[in-house]
């Protein structure tokens, strides 16, 4: 297991540190939300759901993304916005998805996952096969009408999903204290007869400990469970660079948070032999997708014209 948690942990930060190398070259022509830093939330909660089960997440969802084992070739020819990528090259950074990995998909429009993961973790009851979903969102979507209406229906008719608010603090450059009249999110979210977790430790073991026994209360027909895990966004809210300078939050909250890198914590756990060699093998994924990205073709101007709907 340690060894699983430490190469979805490097794999997630190393090609989103790729991309922000990338970015600067203009090959990437998608607004991109890194999750540089917070990756270990996604690690441990995806780490506790089977292959069958389904995810979803926000516009900075490249972690949940890889850590449920999207298409990494697919997901880079996306960053591109060539025809190979996981949305045709369309919809970029913040509309992944992989059906065949169920990986739901992501939306750019705050909250706007939370009642599509309700709905269709009310198509999995029905199927009747114990699949769920799990709904990552954060703490500034916690904060929209739809959040509470979903937490009311899926409380009220024991909808098989986890609600995963990762708190980083900030709605954009707003400060939780600036927005939330208490910090008592679980304890709300209690109201709804829904059980709660608060992690506050920042700790990919924790997280998935907690993960594992909200999925056994909701595998057991219950409803729905909530998790609310504390985490720190290292970089900018869109792009590729850091923004300490911008005044709205200090580098010492930063170091404190590198202090406990999971990445770094989980790695020194491993054989260093061991650790080099799973490194060498992400270096050689990343390059490969990379390429494949490169060697794309654009979409044809008629794609325009695919997948659009109207009444």
């Amino acid at each position: 297991m340690v060894e699983d948690i430490y190469r979805s942990l490097r794999l997630i930060r190393r090609t989103e540190e790729e991309v922000a190398r990338l970015y600067p070259s203009d090959v990437i022509k998608s607004p991109i939300h890194l999750s540089i830093g917070q990756e270990f939330v996604s690690v441990g909660v995806i780490g506790a759901v089977g292959d069958d089960d389904v995810v979803s997440a926000t516009y900075r969802g490249h972690a949940a993304y890889i850590a449920k084992g999207g298409d990494l070739r697919r997901f880079m020819a996306e960053m591109y916005g060539k025809a190979n990528g996981c949305a045709g090259g369309k919809a970029g950074s913040m509309h992944l998805i992989d059906m065949e990995r169920n990986v739901l998909g992501m939306s750019a429009v705050v909250a706007t996952t939370i009642p599509v993961s309700v709905g269709y973790a009310m198509a999995l009851k029905r199927e009747g096969r114990g699949r769920i979903v799990v709904c990552f969102f954060g703490d500034g979507a916690s904060e929209e009408g739809v959040f509470s209406e979903s937490l009311n229906f899926a409380s009220l008719h024991k909808i098989p999903v986890l609600f995963v608010c990762e708190n980083n603090g900030y709605a954009i450059h707003a400060r939780i204290e600036e927005r939330w009249a208490n910090e008592a999110l679980s304890r709300r979210v209690e109201t709804f007869g829904i059980p709660a977790r608060h992690v506050a430790d920042g700790n990919v073991f924790s997280i998935r400990k907690a993960a594992e026994e909200l999925v056994g209360y909701i595998r057991a027909g219950n409803g729905p469970a909530f998790m609310e895990c504390a985490a720190y966004r290292w970089r900018e809210h869109v792009g590729p660079n850091e923004d300490y300078n911008d005044g709205y939050r200090e580098r010492a909250a930063l170091e404190a948070w590198q202090a406990k890198d999971q990445m770094e914590v989980v790695g020194a756990m491993l054989d260093q032999g061991r650790r080099r060699t799973i490194d060498a093998g992400i270096e050689e994924m990343i390059a490969d997708a990379v390429q494949f990205a490169d060697a794309g073709p654009w979409p044809e101007p008629e794609q325009l014209y695919a997948h659009v709907f109207a009444d």
